[in-house]
């Protein structure tokens, strides 16, 4: 299980972030879990609570105990 160091306001409960469980942090939106994970927030696109998210939206959506969060990374190639 992950801590969000990175935040000082005090831990609640768990949340699912790409099928795992993390603590996260009272009042934590999207945007704040995008960068305590360390993702590149240019290439990802967030579903939470099954529905995908704008990017507007990130900083708006406040993480409540039990949300579902999936995460997914854009890579190129060929």
């Amino acid at each position: 299980m992950m801590r969000f160091a990175v935040f000082r306001r005090e831990v609640k409960s768990l949340i699912r972030v790409n099928g795992r469980e993390h603590e996260y942090i009272k009042d934590m939106t999207i945007e704040e879990l995008i960068v305590a994970l360390e993702y590149n927030s240019v290439r990802i696109a967030v579903e939470y609570m099954g529905r995908i998210l704008p990017r507007s939206e990130y900083g708006r959506v406040v993480i409540a105990d039990g949300d579902c969060v999936e995460i997914v990374c854009f890579m190129g190639g060929g």
